[in-house]
């Protein structure tokens, strides 16, 4: 039964990761998992999670920065498709680690007599299952939408209000997968995490000493944050397929799939540019994204702010080993 639980909370924290990842390659930036927190630095990774016991358990690795390899993966718009790559990746094994960590505390299986584990075809099938679940859910559903009211009301075979139709649709059903989740008691403690990785981040950039006071007189809103990118990416979808004069479902469906790393890769310039320039035209494009995070982002407890001070803390002991240096905007 625990391991049921265990393989539900992991596929909606799939399905949640780029919104409650953050971050770029030469900042610091961080994910919520289950009962802990990944942190990250250009040359280095952690995670702390808290186990049943009390206890917080953590691993860290250092991390090679792609675009220091390959000159090309740090050219504007491809530099963006390649850090959510790689930070989606980074994400997978950090929630694989957490899951195993929660079952840990788990008797062991009666026959065997072996510890539950979160394997890696399980975590596998998980992903495939998510992957699919996020082009039926967010690019067919839409736009089968949007094709019945055309087929009713001609009206909106017009371009533009056909592609703004489609987008409302995909945002209506974004907002009330986050919200609907966020009922649950295990995704709302995931929420809490994600505003400790927020505050511990703030806290970081500010100079402030990395300690739970400190961090927790900061808000839990970050203008890096996933939650932002996603808004940004769906808002910005609306006015790329706008311009691509197709007009048969299986074309509008072919050009949803092909074109995500373009209008990934152009959102993550507008967060990036955004963050460095609260001011600007692009951060309110942004706000979205960062009222959203009232939902995606709950203040943290105490003790799920020193899970990810202790995180941040590995990450950057490893980064100074390594000899990194971080660009803090």
């Amino acid at each position: 039964m625990q391991l049921l639980r265990q393989i539900w909370r992991f596929l909606i924290a799939v399905q949640l990761m780029p919104a409650l990842e953050g971050g770029e390659e030469t900042l610091v930036g961080g994910q919520a998992v289950l009962e802990g927190v990944m942190m990250r630095s250009p040359h280095a990774w952690a995670i702390a999670v808290r186990k049943a016991s009390g206890e917080i358990v953590s691993h860290s690795e250092p991390l090679e920065r792609l675009s220091e390899k390959h000159k090309w993966m740090g050219y504007p718009v491809v530099r963006g498709v390649i850090t959510l790559g790689h930070a989606m990746t980074l994400g997978f094994r950090a929630l694989k680690f957490s899951a195993n960590a929660a079952l840990d505390d788990a008797a062991p299986l009666p026959v065997s007599g072996k510890k539950l584990e979160f394997s890696g075809w399980l975590a596998a099938v998980n992903i495939l299952f998510s992957v699919g679940f996020f082009i039926f859910m967010y690019k067919f559903v839409p736009l089968v939408a949007a094709t019945e009211l055309k087929r009713v009301w001609p009206v909106f075979g017009n371009q533009v209000l056909f592609n703004l139709v489609d987008g409302v649709i995909r945002i209506a059903l974004f907002l009330l997968f986050i919200w609907g989740v966020a009922q649950w008691k295990d995704i709302r403690r995931v929420y809490q995490y994600h505003g400790a990785e927020h505050k511990t981040v703030f806290a970081f950039e500010s100079g402030d000493p990395l300690i739970i006071a400190a961090a927790q007189k900061y808000p839990t809103f970050h203008p890096r944050c996933g939650t932002s990118f996603l808004m940004t990416v769906m808002l910005i979808s609306i006015v790329v397929y706008t311009l691509v004069p197709v007009a048969t479902f299986w074309a509008r469906f072919g050009i949803r799939i092909a074109l995500l790393p373009v209008i990934a890769g152009v959102s993550y310039e507008i967060i990036r540019f955004a963050a460095r320039h609260r001011g600007s035209l692009f951060a309110a494009m942004t706000a979205p994204g960062l009222w959203l995070q009232r939902i995606t982002t709950q203040p943290p407890a105490d003790d799920q702010v020193e899970c990810a001070i202790a995180a941040l803390d590995q990450a950057m002991a490893l980064e100074s080993q390594r000899g990194g240096e971080l660009v803090i905007a």
